[in-house]
């Protein structure tokens, strides 16, 4: 058991979560569940009141690596008012919110209620919530992930893992830069005229190039939404060198030809430790804290808990402009002060990155694209 970091510091009275926590990215079976449970233990060890939500109405397998006989299931009125008691698990401090089955919806909440339900979610007794998403990038899932305090996106060194990863990061801003013009019904048709001209699900920085041609107003505001949308990644059942190299490649991706910020937190080993506890309904953590997986998993559910705990002592870093050019030392990504050999090593590795079917490069650049940047 570890030792509580400090006290649980909830006023009474007030809103009683102190951080509210997503897990998406896009597609099912990436191992959203298990990052989930496994950092709720993490927490709760350190002497925390932790909450699992799981948003996942038609999906939902979080009761089965919690040990929980059936999943705990309540009336969709009930927990549309959070009106239910959380259920109680094997961790102490470590609880799960009922949820109704539903494979017809997205989301615990009917359309047009999702701003007073997020409201009762924050004033729940607990420190930390954890909702666990759905497959996909319904609007609902979306919102869910731009509302919370930070958002882990998960993948899988798969072509069809990684599009999806890239696809929930366009789809998350897009969602955004709409959310906020929704009350300038003129600047969102400006918006979407100019994206008429583009494939659907463009980059967000032709996004922005296509509205400046319109207007360099609105161009500026969607530039500033893009430096609000900020996800953090875990690539999850690594064997190969390539697969632990595939999370910071998507980092540099992601930043170059998206504008978007992704913060990569570490990889999960491919480990037979994992299914075994799963199959033995416990959480990885607890079961085999000393597997690899499970030292993967407590790094990087360590950072997720400092990226927390490190947003009420500081504002936001102001995050650079998509406009800014990108110099040599960006594209290879060295710090200023490297040596030659340093460069030369960099240049190797993005000579071996940008060729045809490179992994990292799924779905962001066509044919003709990886030739331009060779």
């Amino acid at each position: 058991m570890r030792e509580p970091l400090e006290p649980s510091t909830r006023k009474a009275g007030g809103p009683e979560v102190r951080h509210v926590i997503t897990v998406g990215g896009g597609r099912g079976g990436v191992g959203k569940s298990l990052l989930t449970v496994n950092l709720g233990v993490y927490l709760a060890q350190l002497g925390r009141e932790v909450l699992i939500v799981d948003a996942d109405l038609s999906g939902s397998s979080l009761h089965i690596q919690l040990g929980l006989d059936r999943p705990p299931m309540a009336d969709r009125d009930a927990v549309e008012h959070l009106a239910v008691e959380p259920v109680t698990t094997s961790v102490p401090g470590l609880r799960m919110l009922p949820s109704p089955y539903d494979p017809t919806a997205s989301s615990p909440f009917r359309p047009g209620r999702k701003a007073r339900w997020l409201s009762r979610l924050r004033a729940l007794p607990a420190d930390y919530v954890l909702l666990h998403l759905g497959a996909g990038t319904s609007p609902a899932t979306l919102d869910l992930f731009l509302a919370s305090d930070v958002g882990l996106c998960v993948t899988v060194p798969d072509p069809a893992a990684v599009e999806s990863t890239y696809r929930f990061l366009r789809s998350l801003y897009l969602r955004r830069l709409r959310k906020v013009l929704m009350k300038e019904r003129f600047k969102l048709r400006l918006v979407e005229r100019a994206m008429q001209s583009l494939e659907p699900l463009p980059s967000p920085l032709a996004v922005i190039e296509a509205i400046g041609r319109h207007d360099k107003a609105l161009a500026d505001i969607a530039a500033l939404e893009l430096q609000r949308v900020r996800a953090r990644l875990v690539v999850n059942q690594t064997r190969l060198r390539t697969d632990v190299e595939l999370g910071p490649t998507m980092q540099t991706m992601v930043h170059r030809y998206l504008g978007l910020t992704l913060d990569y937190l570490g990889h999960i080993e491919q480990d037979d430790q994992a299914w075994l506890t799963a199959r033995r309904r416990r959480p990885l953590l607890v079961d085999s804290p000393t597997a690899k997986s499970a030292r993967n998993l407590e790094r990087i559910v360590r950072r997720v808990a400092a990226v927390a705990s490190s947003l009420e002592q500081r504002l936001p870093e102001p995050a650079s402009s998509p406009d800014q050019r990108a110099t040599l030392y960006d594209v290879l990504g060295v710090p200023r002060g490297a040596s030659d050999e340093e460069v030369r090593r960099a240049y190797k590795r993005q000579r071996e990155l940008f060729t045809f079917g490179s992994l990292p490069l799924v779905s962001l650049l066509d044919d003709a694209q990886v030739r331009a940047e060779l």
